[in-house]
């Protein structure tokens, strides 16, 4: 009884994960299709992305390095 008291004591002092950072791509960062508000998006490094797909969700998940710039800006988007 103890224990679960504790541990729900633990859960509710746990801070609250941050949230992601709206996506602001237009473009697809791995087909470089273009994108719709409505779409699906995936979380990067506590960045959001819109994704055509979820075989692009995945994709961004696996390596990101291949599809983002360092500062978290989409390579396919040029400035």
């Amino acid at each position: 009884m103890l224990h679960a008291a504790l541990l729900t004591l633990a859960v509710l002092a746990a801070p609250a994960a941050p949230k992601a950072k709206p996506a602001t791509n237009t473009l697809d960062p791995v087909c470089k299709m273009k994108v719709e508000p409505k779409w699906a998006s995936v979380t990067v490094r506590g960045q959001e992305y819109k994704v055509c797909s979820k075989h692009c969700a995945t994709s961004m998940e696996k390596n990101p390095d291949k599809y983002l710039n360092q500062d978290g800006s989409v390579k396919a988007e040029k400035k």
